[in-house]
């Protein structure tokens, strides 16, 4: 065997115990060696192995009585590390930190006009925006093993690009090289996907329904996409764009869309299209800016808890037309569950009993195939959640590099 076969099957081999650890835990030594059929020698060096990257630790002696000694029991070490998810989005920025279970160290929400902004200068803005949160006391003493980045578009997740992003006016931007450039942490990895692709994973992970294998995210922002989980995994098709139910045209007669088109699903049922019809005395002459979008929908919720039968009824339409984009969802892929985020949460006691009646309607199965319709409960952090979430779930997997033992950070 090659010193890198070896190499390969010990990194292989320290995946799977970390993954048994995370599973069991808090677990002897023993334990990991029966569940994995690898013997105990081997599991104690690759223990010491992870415990010196800072993945796992000692928490104490098993209370179990059994002759010898008393096992020692290990856990994932919650202290030294951390995993960041950024959102990059019309009218905002979300920042989310967890640690190696996944639990939430640090939620931030930033106003940021990005589409005003333009592509240079929301990549320098998401660079500097990760330095100062690493430098948080939060996270200041942990090492951060990658960062997770969410853009509404298509996205080639391989090669960190964004591909096209119309609300941002983003296209052909190389993100993942210019942001990696900017932060000049070489070993730092940098993951780019879709916003609607990590809202799913956020929601599988630590939603409300967590643990439903198929499940559709869709959010609900200036853009409307679907992320759409398939026993677990993420169905991406053949160049990584699927769940683009946005643009999905449902009227060829109806208003333009951000894509150029007329009558797609994000124009009938948008966050814009439902402002326009909601608060046209407060809808501005001009494209939305960030704040705007915070303000606009504010409003129209109050009008509709008020009773405005102008917001009431825009959002009521929103929902119908919503509605029958999802049946399209449910007929195609047949998911457990959809969960409407974004703002789509806030307007919900008016918008969803209309989309689940009109998704309803349209799908073919009887009581929409077994798919339930319901909120996110993740607010404007399910993108960001999930891309935190996807960097600690790619470390469980081998599909992200092993931190370095800490005395090699230590020493340099």
């Amino acid at each position: 065997m090659t010193v890198g076969s070896v190499s390969a099957v010990r990194q292989a081999n320290l995946g799977l115990v970390l993954r048994t650890v995370r599973e069991l835990a808090p677990c002897s030594r023993a334990a990991v060696a029966s569940a994995t059929g690898l013997n105990k020698t081997t599991v104690s060096s690759l223990v010491a192995d992870l415990m010196a990257r800072g993945l796992i630790r000692e928490t104490g002696l098993s209370s179990r009585q059994r002759a010898g000694r008393p096992g020692v029991l290990l856990s994932l070490d919650d202290t030294s590390l951390a995993a960041i998810g950024l959102e990059v989005n019309v009218d905002y920025l979300a920042l989310v930190a967890v640690d190696l279970l996944d639990r939430e160290l640090l939620n931030v929400h930033i106003p940021f006009d990005a589409r005003a902004a333009g592509a240079k200068a929301s990549v320098q803005q998401i660079a500097t925006v990760l330095r100062e949160f690493t430098l948080d006391p939060v996270l200041a003493e942990r090492r951060i093993i990658g960062v997770g980045v969410a853009i509404p578009g298509l996205i080639d997740a391989p090669s960190g690009a964004v591909t096209y992003a119309p609300n941002l006016g983003w296209q052909d931007l190389e993100l993942r090289k210019h942001l990696t450039d900017l932060l000049a942490i070489p070993e730092l990895p940098v993951l780019v996907d879709n916003d609607a692709n990590l809202g799913a994973i956020a929601e599988y992970r630590v939603g409300a329904y967590s643990g439903t294998p198929d499940l559709v995210y869709v959010t609900g922002e200036v853009g409307i996409g679907a992320g759409v989980l398939t026993n677990g995994s993420l169905l991406r098709g053949a160049s990584g764009f699927a769940g683009e139910i946005g643009h999905v045209p449902l009227d060829a007669n109806g208003p333009e869309c951000g894509c150029g088109r007329h009558g797609c699903v994000e124009a009938l049922a948008g966050i814009d299209a439902i402002l326009h019809r909601a608060v046209p005395d407060k809808f501005p002459d001009r494209p939305l800016s960030g704040k705007d979008i915070t303000d606009l929908v504010t409003t129209a919720v109050k009008r509709a808890e008020t009773g405005d039968t102008a917001a009431i009824g825009a959002i009521q339409s929103a929902g119908t037309w919503l509605g029958h984009g999802l049946a399209m969802l449910v007929n195609i892929t047949n998911p457990r569950l959809i969960v409407l985020g974004g703002y789509f949460v806030p307007m919900g006691p008016w918008l969803l009993e209309r989309a689940r009646s009109a998704a309803a309607e349209d799908s073919f199965a009887p009581d929409t195939g077994g798919c339930r319709i319901e909120l996110s409960t993740l607010g404007l952090s399910a993108a960001a959640r999930g891309g935190a979430a996807s960097m600690i779930y790619a470390l469980d997997s081998g599909d992200l590099p092993l931190p370095v033992p800490r005395s090699s950070v230590a020493g340099r």
